[in-house]
């Protein structure tokens, strides 16, 4: 007898709204495809989502029952509730449910927590790819597994570790430094690699030295040469500096430093004259292909020539994976298939022509030892490579530009290398006291351009583009001459270290073994976001608070932010994936320690409550800047409220996002003596009497009128007539050049703009004030925000009588602001059947589709949006249900990552 097939419509359930719709073209209406919209469950993220049931249980709120096998705790956010109904429903009647989470540890980990939590009836499958094409999915349909419990350990242990982590050390700081602080296995360390750098240019010591070009003439061929040595010895450049003392290094012997006087002498006396040929030397050069883009490459790369963020890169890569245009953007591997190096080697011998074609593929060793984040490197997906200049109109500006690096880096990766010449030629001129002068020049010929063709952007244009790197000497032999037209001598002076990029960072941390390329760019974000450190240009910059934070763990947690220990967690960590280790085991030896006789080794809870107490928060938060004139201490000391300047019994705020290095101690006395000269008094109000001053606070700079009062020691306290009347400053000013008029009528706010009859035939004033909002403009119960470049103080009776004749918005808009015309109507949404539009809100550029809002990421370009992103991210705010409702409590979760 036949077996009957299964009743239902089989169900394919993947992570992202895009990845279900690009999916869903292969697979058509025979299937049922949902996203999970990433994690459907969590350990608890405060106490709020712990089970009723838990609440009394001490270990609920960390998630983690320590004493019962570390079991976790996994919840249900709220606002997942109801898509997971709504999962639950669909498997319910489904004849065979495919798991189709991304192929790497954290994919294969929600794909178990979904079988938890949906407990399915139907069989159950993982399918998994590592390019959305209809051929992936159709094989991946073919060849399903059951889902790898060794990747589910490790992923889980990864998340159990940071919590531990998190959780255990984030209060320590809270008690020691300050509230809200954060602390994490890779975060931490990243932190330090940051402060270690500002550490070293705090101790440069800048030193200045001159240097002397000569351009030459060799016929119509001119071309530039550098003096690198007199007679004997070697003229020194910056590198021969130590940058802590700023004298040359120990050991540079025969060795001369240029000053000012002596180069331009050096000038003047060989000016005119004519440099033989001392030798001439030509070496043969072969530049070899770089290996295809990994997770951290690629977003090292993007920040290189893009200028992209790490987020940035990773949200287009993402995008362009969902879309079917590349392959998974999270791995560590450089091998490409046998599919795609056939693609490539096709597209090459089309395009540039066989002579490009190496006579075997190349093949690109790992360097990551456990490279298992995905099965090959990131390239264009599919069989035949999209050429960058045909992918479809509706792709993103961001999408293009990384498609097409990925583009050229996989097909540069398999073509022949770049072939050339260098040359060296030494010249000498006679100088009087110095002996002979001797000249360097280099140049530089390619031969034959191999895979830098992939990089150069008009074929026809080639040769012109590739003459452009080259550096051609005029073709002197030895004992020849060259006349010197011109000698530029010019002074320098050593540079601090460069600042930590969010490429270097990325390039330093996968270096070391640190953490995994698809935690970088989540873990850049976060530190910036916990304010340890701020963006300048492309540097990662730390704040004071970081020292502190930093200096607290490696005087009293050294082992948390060591670099080989990190790394070796890492490995640690990797052997549960690969089934050589046990998670219980890993847990217990992290939190517990080994109590056993020979090795006695405490955990992460006994070390921090052993080292708590011995925390001075005064020496910890403290940064030493040196002494003044009178001997006293200069430091900086980072507060409840912020960093500040500190010296005897003065104090001072240090002005935001200042980099470390650049608090100086002559910059810091000066602060302090202009924070001791107090508050800069504009006059006094003709009204009262009362002194008016302009301060600067913790919010901002301020007007004051009048002085604060000492609250009377008996009776009832009157809060209000002891505080002084306050008013923020305006747009446009400034606290340097404030006047006593403005100051008076800031503090007279509110202004009444003019009277206006209302529709109910009242008259009305409409008054003109700076809320908390912003400046506002209210007329009866009606309220209209000010439009930029207007102030209280400067609209006029027709702007406002503009403004209320124009509705005003309601949800996403400012409270008061005139509903605003959509910046682009991008198209109509199949889900609303309504035009989804473009607006600026409050909060930033978001996009409607009459019943969802959904808000544009700051790094993505609003000019740049399509209708199919814009769809996109309104799924992911509609998968996620109404929002919750903020309620403001003391405290805030610990960061764990």
């Amino acid at each position: 007898m036949a077996s009957s097939k299964p009743k239902g419509t089989p169900v394919v359930i993947v992570e992202s709204p895009a990845k279900a719709r690009t999916i869903g073209k292969f697979l058509g209406s025979d299937y049922r495809i949902e996203a999970s919209i990433g994690h459907i469950r969590d350990l608890p993220g405060d106490a709020s989502e712990v089970p009723e049931e838990l609440k009394k249980e001490k270990w609920a709120k960390l998630g983690i029952d320590v004493q019962n096998d570390f079991k976790a705790l996994y919840v249900v956010p709220a606002d997942k509730k109801d898509h997971l109904k709504k999962l639950k429903a669909m498997v319910k009647d489904a004849s065979i449910l495919y798991l189709a989470t991304d192929e790497d540890r954290e994919g294969e980990s929600i794909s178990w927590h979904l079988v938890q939590e949906l407990q399915p009836k139907c069989e159950t499958k993982r399918m998994v790819f590592h390019e959305i094409t209809k051929t992936a999915i159709l094989e991946a349909l073919q060849n399903p597994r059951e889902i790898d419990m060794d990747l589910v350990e490790a992923q889980e242990t990864r998340r159990l570790v940071d919590r531990l982590y998190g959780y255990t050390v984030s209060p320590l700081l809270w008690k020691k430094v300050r509230p809200k602080l954060s602390a994490g296995r890779v975060q931490s360390v990243a932190v330090r690699l940051i402060v270690e750098r500002e550490r070293e240019r705090m101790r440069f010591v800048p030193a200045e030295y001159w240097s002397l070009d000569a351009v030459l003439a060799a016929g119509e061929a001119t071309f530039t040469a550098s003096l690198q040595g007199l007679g004997t010895d070697r003229v020194a450049t910056g590198r021969d500096f130590d940058q802590e003392t700023g004298k040359p290094k120990k050991g540079a012997a025969g060795l001369v430093v240029l000053g000012e006087k002596q180069t331009v002498a050096l000038a003047n006396e060989l000016a005119g004259q004519k440099a033989t040929v001392v030798d001439v030397e030509q070496k043969p050069y072969t530049e070899r292909p770089y290996a295809p883009f990994t997770t951290s490459t690629l977003q090292q790369e993007a920040a290189r020539k893009l200028r992209f963020a790490a987020q940035r890169t990773m949200r287009a890569a993402q995008r362009l994976y969902e879309n079917g245009f590349i392959t998974y953007m999270r791995t560590d591997s450089t091998t490409l298939s046998t599919q795609a190096i056939a693609a490539a080697r096709t597209l090459i011998g089309r395009e540039f022509g066989p002579q490009y074609l190496p006579d075997a593929p190349r093949a690109y060793a790992n360097k990551v030892k456990n490279a298992q984040e995905a099965h090959e490197a990131i390239r264009p997906a599919g069989n035949e490579f999209v050429h960058y200049k045909e992918l479809p109109g509706d792709v993103g500006t961001d999408e293009r530009a990384v498609y097409e690096l990925i583009w050229r880096r996989t097909v540069a990766c398999q073509m022949k290398d770049a072939t050339g010449q260098r040359t060296t030629m030494t010249l000498g001129m006679a100088t009087r006291s110095h002996g002979q002068a001797k000249f360097v020049a280099t140049g530089k010929t390619v031969e034959f351009a191999g895979y830098r063709l992939a990089y150069v952007e008009d074929i026809d244009e080639a040769d012109a583009e590739l003459a452009e790197t080259e550096r051609v000497l005029p073709a002197l032999q030895t004992g020849q001459s060259a006349n010197a037209r011109e000698l530029k001598p010019a002074g320098h002076t050593t540079q601090p270290p460069v600042r930590i990029s969010e490429a270097g960072l990325i390039k330093e941390l996968e270096a070391r073994g640190i953490g995994r390329p698809s935690t970088y760019a989540a873990i850049i974000e976060t530190i910036v976001r916990r304010e340890y450190v701020f963006k300048r240009g492309t540097a990662l910059v730390p704040t004071f608070t970081a020292f502190a934070v930093v200096d607290l763990l490696a005087q009293y947690l050294g082992w948390l932010v060591d670099y080989e220990f990190t790394a070796k967690m890492e490995d640690d960590l990797d052997e549960i994936s690969v089934g050589k280790a046990r998670r219980l085991d890993y847990l217990k030896l992290f939190f517990l320690g080994d109590d056993s006789t020979k090795k006695n080794a405490p955990g992460l809870r006994d070390r921090v409550s052993g080292v708590e107490e011995h925390i001075d928060p005064r020496k910890i938060c403290s940064i030493p800047l040196g002494t003044n004139e009178q001997g006293e201490l200069v430091e900086v000391r980072v507060g409840r409220y912020g960093p500040f300047l500190s010296c005897g019994d003065k104090r001072a705020p240090v002005p935001d996002e200042t980099p470390p290095d650049e608090m100086t101690l002559g910059k810091a006395i000066e602060l302090l003596k202009k924070g001791g000269e107090g508050p800069k008094k504009l006059g006094d109000d003709p009204a009262t009497g009362l002194p008016v001053f302009v301060k600067v606070g913790r919010f901002g700079p301020y007007f004051q009128l009048g002085e604060a009062k000492e609250p009377a020691k008996k009776g009832k306290k009157d809060k209000k007539a002891d505080k002084p009347k306050m008013a923020s400053l305006l747009a446009g000013m400034d606290v340097e050049t404030v006047t006593l008029e403005q100051a008076l009528a800031t503090l007279s706010l509110p202004r009444t703009v003019g009277v206006a009859k209302t529709a109910e035939g009242k008259d009305e004033p409409i008054l003109a004030a700076n809320g908390r909002f912003g400046p506002y403009l209210k007329w009866g119960t009606d309220t209209r925000s000010i439009p930029a470049g207007h102030t209280p103080l400067t609209v006029d009776m027709a702007l406002a009588q503009q403004l209320f004749a124009q509705p005003k918005t309601g949800g996403r808009g400012r409270p008061g602001s005139v509903a605003q015309k959509a910046r682009r109507e991008l198209g109509e949404s199949p889900v609303t059947n309504k035009v989804v539009k473009l607006l600026d809100g409050r909060y930033g550029t978001y996009v409607t589709d009459g019943t969802s809002n959904a808000t544009l990421p700051k790094d993505e370009n609003p000019d740049e949006l399509t209708l199919a992103r814009a769809l996109e991210l309104l799924a992911a705010r509609a998968a996620k249900g109404p929002a919750k409702k903020r309620s403001f409590r003391r405290g805030k979760k610990a960061a764990s990552s």
